[in-house]
């Protein structure tokens, strides 16, 4: 194939799309599910940005079984269901929708027996959309804390791991308002190494971490938190169920989509476009302008060198990566367009690469797109347009570069989410 910009730039929106399709619910869900219960009753609960749309796959795979119960999912992304009620909260940072809908989703769970069967139905956003205060503590204590762990360059497992011990809801506590039922999760991975503690803060599944871990991260990124979420760690007063409870019965978690497999989709459909695919993990993170300065160098290397594979290739990626704003604060955009932005940088103009940067979801951070698309005049253009690249990037403001130069990538909500999947194509 002859690589100029329309066709690469086409065939690194079909690799997204392929990714993304391999993550949708109403394909993959079905295969997942448990048998019904002989007898008892099932009560499927969930939360996160894919909740809704897995309900309706629920529903669809068990036409004549009796469902009860209800999922959370962020404002925008409900989808149609007939007996499974869907609510919508706010995400990234949690609102009293939330914690209400935290509240009921521990009271659908309360008074079951051994016999009936309890499906968690969770993805990635689902711990915003959870934010239930651990007692003594208030929504407004808690969405401060959110504010800083967005802010403070923390990995998402290291928010996740203060986030749980703040909560009423996360780190296990919904497995143990469930139980004696047999609790089973259907699970869309987001987070680096599938981490099931990690994923909405694990609800349903026991939790390897602790206060003083908490404490350390929250003094490591030296996060100013309210008073009382301050007090609350230190005293420590009800540590979360650990591996080996009890009450916690069998932990029975399935993964229906994961970031590997997301990446095993994209590199099939990149071969199929005439594209060696080399995928360079499922789990990277660091902050975000240095990770696109790395892949930067590696498609360089691929585009002189042939090192290391040799063009037309695609180089494959997913994880999370982060973005530390500073107190001095930033413009507009998330981290897969800064981590592009960097990229671009780093590439200052090199013939015959482009990259595509988004995440599955459909929404960067708090935008309004997956991320944006990189070209070997990104710079140029920029420039033409009276942007200094290296300046935007310093004020983290790369949404502003790339919808002024028309490069944004707008899917709106996909209903699934198994994190970012970054492509470069070196021709």
């Amino acid at each position: 194939m002859d690589w100029t910009d329309a066709t690469a730039r086409a065939a690194l929106q079909d690799v997204f799309a392929a990714a993304v399709a391999s993550a949708d619910p109403r394909i993959v869900l079905a295969r997942h599910l448990p048998a019904p219960p002989q007898g008892g009753r099932v009560v499927v609960v969930g939360a996160g940005k894919s909740a809704a749309v897995m309900a309706a796959a629920v529903e669809a795979a068990w036409p004549d079984q009796a469902l009860g119960g209800l999922v959370v999912t962020r404002y925008g992304h409900g989808y149609p269901t007939q007996r499974i009620e869907v609510l919508e909260a706010s995400h990234p940072v949690p609102d009293a929708a939330g914690a209400e809908a935290a509240q009921r989703l521990l009271a659908a769970v309360g008074g079951l027996t051994a016999a009936d069967l309890v499906l968690f139905l969770v993805s990635g956003g689902g711990s915003a959309l959870t934010t239930l205060p651990a007692p003594g503590l208030t929504l407004d204590d808690l969405m401060a804390v959110n504010r800083a762990l967005l802010a403070s360059g923390a990995t998402i497992n290291e928010m996740n791991c203060i986030r749980r011990h703040l909560s009423a809801f996360s780190g296990g506590r919904l497995a143990l308002a469930a139980a004696p039922a047999r609790v089973v999760t259907l699970a869309i991975s987001d987070v680096p190494g599938d981490d099931p503690a990690a994923i909405a803060s694990g609800p349903t599944v026991p939790d390897p971490s602790s206060f003083e871990q908490a404490r350390a991260l929250v003094a490591h990124y030296r996060m100013k938190l309210p008073q009382a979420v301050v007090a609350h760690l230190e005293q420590a007063a009800e540590e979360t169920p650990k591996p080996g409870d009890p009450r916690l019965g069998e932990v029975d978690y399935r993964f229906i989509a994961t970031p590997r497999l997301a990446l095993e989709a994209a590199a099939a459909k990149a071969r199929a476009l005439g594209l060696a695919p080399l995928i360079l993990g499922d789990a990277l993170e660091g902050e975000a302008r240095e990770v696109g300065k790395v892949l930067a160098g590696i498609a360089l290397s691929a585009r002189a060198h042939g090192h290391p594979l040799p063009g037309p290739c695609i180089l494959l990626s997913g994880g999370e990566t982060t973005v530390t704003i500073g107190a001095e604060g930033g413009g507009r955009g998330g981290r897969n367009s800064e981590s592009l932005l960097g990229c671009a940088v780093a590439l200052a103009g090199a013939p015959g690469i482009w990259a595509l940067m988004g995440d599955t979801d459909g929404i960067d951070g708090s935008e309004d797109t997956a991320g944006a698309i990189a070209t070997p005049d990104t710079l140029s253009r920029a420039r033409a347009a009276g942007m200094d690249p290296r300046e935007v990037l310093g004020r983290h403001d790369s949404y502003t570069l790339f919808q002024a130069l028309g490069d944004l990538l707008v899917t709106g909500p996909t209903l699934t989410n198994v994190n970012d999947l970054r492509a470069v194509l070196v021709a």
